[in-house]
């Protein structure tokens, strides 16, 4: 069983433009002066099925991550640092793109109390508005409307894409290292400790890990739509579409105590429980969701299950070892093939491709983990860059080319970015590529002490782009799912607090993360160095205190290529944490590739030893 990708046509600028245009029509109608369209879907997916991706479809803006507000005679989308290119090329002149985080840039709840008057109406879905986003808006002089059914469905009409109709399946305990009873226990014994009746499970990713199941509802990422409600004294109940559900997973349902109900019967089941304590997550919990456990009482903390679930057991670190092993031998032979081939027209898209047909070949392979970024001189610039063949480049020595690309496999998801240069680069390049090693390597070496977060990390990374002014404008680290989602919190490593818990929640032995620093030069070309670890209790010559202190360890497997360092600008620890590395990549996907010399030679070639 693959995960589908499923795909859908480019809208014109000026279709978008009719569709905005309804859309005001509607608002007229009901006086509503402006309305707001989050990137989600109910269950606040970073990532979502082509059904919920209104504000794509409203604006023409494909990225991620990003916030419209179409008021009667604006329109405007907020997006962060990662997509102010891909924004400024996607949205029609309709629209104004406003980059957040930039100076004197509002966020869009500033932006709605500057210019929305106590008279104004402001019109909200109550099923995409998280409880967190609710109430902020609250807390505006602006009066808040619930809107619907959302009335960009209605605009949207047949050429909606269909609600996503894919099998459920069992996720194995060989797999996922702990039975999913173990998993309903200690959420249940938790609840009582917090002296909580229920806990209702929003988020899609934790819904999958809970029951160890999985699904392809959303591209890329193996989960199905369903919520979870966990009570403390009896069996928890799954709402999902039962035509999802085949006659084996849902007697492994019933074998493990699990209820199954309607996905639509969650909102009645919650009005008419009989529970008297409620716990939901509030960026995870809609407005429609509180509103139905309500008037009860309401304990709105952090889901319990995305720490527990950001902390893998032995066998799932185990298996992120081994899926990034074989992922670093389909990577390399990739590598390998674009070194040779490189002067045949190659485009951005092939590049995609053939890196695509490696890994398919892999045992355990299930899907990419992400749509691959495969960018050559400017486009790599653009950090979450899709090639597509209207706009793509051929590659050529002359350039810089980087790809960022992932899999999902039964035991383990996949992260990782190269940045390479098949040519001659230039004195500039080399030593922005430079520093950004030394970033990646300054933070894949450091110790620790327990409670530190990644907020705290963040500068390693940075420090040698910043001495001389250079900078990225995104994150520096992510969590990153065991066959589940490829961004995965509560952790992370960022000095860019878009969530709170990247700043509270400390790392912990068992959580994995990303390591990847990066430069980005507009309209030239865009480095980024990527590595997935894991973090691990660290031995050191001293104990200060009672607590442990951790390191990295990096799992994925792929070299990092030398033409493109200057070595005297490493100090010599830097050096042997670089050569260390590189004979790791030997000694594990050498054995891979015995049958495919040319590539072995490669691989030899790109692990030799470097010296000052």
């Amino acid at each position: 069983f693959r995960i589908m990708i499923r795909t859908k046509g480019i809208m014109t600028s000026s279709t978008q433009d009719t569709a905005l245009s309804l859309l005001r029509a509607f608002m007229a109608n009901a006086s509503i002066d402006a309305f707001l369209i989050p990137s989600e879907d109910p269950h606040q997916s970073e990532y979502v099925a082509d059904y919920h991706k209104r504000r794509e479809f409203i604006s023409g803006f494909s990225g991620s991550a990003g916030t419209a507000l179409v008021t009667r005679d604006e329109a405007l989308l907020w997006t962060d640092g990662r997509y102010f290119t891909q924004a400024a090329k996607q949205l029609s002149p309709a629209w104004t793109l406003m980059r957040q985080g930039e100076p004197d840039v509002p966020l869009v709840y500033e932006w709605i109390g500057k210019n929305m008057s106590s008279s104004s109406t402001l019109g909200v879905d109550p099923f995409v508005v998280s409880l967190t986003t609710y109430r902020r808006l609250l807390d505006l002089d602006t009066k808040l409307q619930s809107v619907s059914p959302n009335p960009i469905d209605t605009v949207w009409g047949q050429v909606r894409p269909a609600p996503p109709a894919d099998p459920v399946f069992i996720h194995p305990v060989s797999y996922a290292g702990v039975p999913a009873q173990l998993k309903i226990q200690q959420l249940q014994r938790l609840l009582t400790i917090e002296k909580v009746d229920l806990f209702v499970v929003c988020a899609l990713d934790e819904v999958a890990w809970l029951f160890n199941l999985r699904g392809s509802d959303i591209s890329f990422n193996p989960v199905f739509f369903g919520y979870a409600v966990v009570d403390a004294n009896d069996a928890p109940i799954l709402f999902t579409d039962s035509t999802k559900v085949s006659s084996d997973v849902a007697s492994y349902l019933e074998s493990i105590g699990v209820k199954l109900a309607p996905y639509n019967a969650l909102l009645n089941h919650l009005q008419t429980s009989s529970a008297t304590k409620v716990w939901v997550d509030p960026m995870q919990c809609s407005m429609a969701i509180h509103d139905s456990v309500a008037p009860r009482t309401i304990v709105e903390k952090p889901s319990p299950i995305e720490e527990m679930k950001s902390i893998k057991n032995p066998v799932e670190l185990e298996g992120m070892r081994q899926c990034h092993i074989r992922d670093g031998a389909a990577l390399v032979r990739f590598l390998s093939w674009l070194d040779s081939v490189i002067e045949n027209s190659i485009s951005e898209v092939d590049a995609a491709d053939r890196l695509e047909s490696y890994r398919q070949t892999l045992p355990k392979f299930r899907g990419l983990s992400f749509d691959t970024i495969s960018g050559s001189g400017p486009n790599g610039a653009i950090i979450h860059y899709k090639p597509d063949r209207a706009s793509e480049r051929i590659l050529n020595r002359q350039e810089m080319y980087l790809v960022d690309s992932g899999a999902q496999f039964d035991d383990g998801t996949t992260d990782v970015t190269r940045t390479v240069h098949f040519g001659q680069p230039t004195n500039h390049q080399v030593d922005c590529f430079t520093r950004v090693l030394i970033g990646h390597i300054r933070l894949a070496q450091a110790v620790f002490p327990c409670g530190t977060t990644g907020h705290q990390l963040d500068v390693l990374a940075r420090e040698s782009l910043w001495s001389v002014g250079l900078n990225y404008n995104h994150g520096t680290g992510h969590g990153v799912g065991s066959f589940l989602n490829v961004h995965e919190g509560p952790h992370g490593i960022s000095a860019l607090l878009r969530r709170m818990a990247l700043a509270t929640v400390p790392l912990k032995p068992g959580m994995t993360v990303t390591n990847e620093p990066g430069y980005y030069e507009t309209n030239a070309f865009g480095i980024r160095i990527e590595n997935v670890m894991l973090v691990r209790a660290q031995t050191t010559q001293h104990e200060f205190g009672t607590g442990e202190w951790m390191s990295f360890e990096s799992v994925t497997m792929a070299p990092i290529q030398a033409s493109l360092i200057n070595v005297g600008m490493l100090s010599q620890s830097q050096l042997n944490w670089l050569n260390d590395y590189h004979a790791d990549c030997w000694r594990k996907l050498s054995p891979l590739l015995e049958n495919d010399p040319v590539t072995l030679q490669w691989l030899a070639n790109s692990c030799k030893p470097l010296s000052f």
